[in-house]
């Protein structure tokens, strides 16, 4: 073991530095973990502005994370060290009504392992057993990587309903508006359109599959989608969560059809059309992070290569460049942005 490791610090956008601390070691029923790939989040991002509502600076980020088990504490069972895992971040307590009803993705007293607890952007970390899941042999670590990001569309789309030979409208193109576009098509969509603002992002749509791309701001964009979608969508995904969007959402959605919120909005209150959601019986949803079985459906769905890395994974940056990549994060035509760990 190094006498110290290096984990990131962020303190704000423009100071995020290289902290040099004592390693980690596991307690019962927790593994040590030697980072590999660790995923730049759009909301590592907000959070290092000062935007997002529910991480506070300075935190130690780290929740998309791929790595090897190096030990394990007491009465862990079932996995060993050379074992890769992926991280699932939700730390839930267990016993809470969701959480007994198996939606500990709502527990009442979440926390996010790298948002509200020191993250795996580092090179050693430790995490309850429970809280990783085993890397198919036949995934990479980048493909790896994706898991976590999928995992979170996967939940949104499960949360629609049977979507074969349904309408979709995905507002958002950057990475979890793609990967909704992904989970959305593999759950049977019959037609999916995805707005943006950029072109860039909207051709990268279309060459994963989208029907159509219309820019977000098109002063008919309700016309544009109806018309490539043959009528109002059946359920639309807001993975951009800000009063604009939900506006836009309203009125590309079908009387009757389902909003469904998987971006994260900013803190306060958003205004929304109350008389067109009662009116129009417009059912809105949010979606938080993902469950085992999510986690599950996306390992799958990315083995199937139906989401292939090389679409999705825009730059790379080792970890001793993490402030590097946070800037490149802020280029809206990035796409995914990782850290990769040497090891101490």
């Amino acid at each position: 073991m190094p006498q110290q490791i290096r984990r990131v610090l962020v303190r704000s956008l423009d100071d995020i530095v290289i902290e040099h601390v004592p390693p980690p070691s596991p307690g019962d029923g927790e593994l040590l973990v030697r980072s590999s790939v660790v995923g730049v989040c759009g909301s590592d991002i907000h959070a290092a502005a000062g935007h997002h509502p529910f991480i506070d600076l300075p935190y130690r980020p780290g929740h998309e994370a791929v790595g090897v088990v190096t030990a394990t504490g007491g009465g862990v069972e079932g996995f060993a060290p050379g074992d890769r895992v992926v991280v699932e971040p939700n730390l839930h307590c267990g016993r809470c009504a969701p959480c007994r009803s198996g939606r500990y993705n709502i527990c009442q007293d979440l926390k996010v392992f790298g948002c509200q607890t020191p993250g795996a952007m580092a090179d050693l970390f430790t995490l309850p057993a429970d809280r990783v899941h085993r890397v198919p042999d036949g995934l990479t670590d980048l493909q790896a990587a994706l898991v976590e990001p999928l995992a979170t569309p996967m939940h949104a789309v499960a949360k629609a309903g049977d979507l074969t030979g349904r309408t979709v409208a995905v507002l958002g193109a950057g990475p979890i508006g793609l990967l909704t576009l992904a989970a959305a098509r593999h759950a049977g969509a019959a037609r999916i359109v995805v707005t943006d603002l950029l072109e860039g992002k909207r051709h990268r749509a279309l060459r994963l599959g989208a029907d159509a791309a219309p820019p977000a701001d098109a002063p008919d964009l309700t016309a544009l989608a109806h018309a490539a979608l043959g009528g109002p969508a059946d359920v639309v995904f807001d993975c951009v969560a800000r009063e604009q969007s939900m506006a836009q959402g309203t009125d590309l959605v079908a009387k009757g059809g389902h909003i469904v919120v998987v971006g994260v909005g900013t803190a306060g209150t958003t205004p929304v059309r109350l008389d067109l959601i009662q009116d129009r019986e417009i059912r809105v949803e949010g979606s938080l992070m993902y469950t085992t079985e999510d986690y599950r459906g996306a390992m799958a769905l990315i083995a199937s290569g139906a989401v292939r890395a090389t679409d999705v994974v825009t730059a790379t940056y080792p970890l001793e460049e993490a402030a590097r990549a946070f800037r490149a994060s802020l280029d809206p035509e990035q796409v995914k942005v990782l850290v990769t760990v040497d090891g101490p």
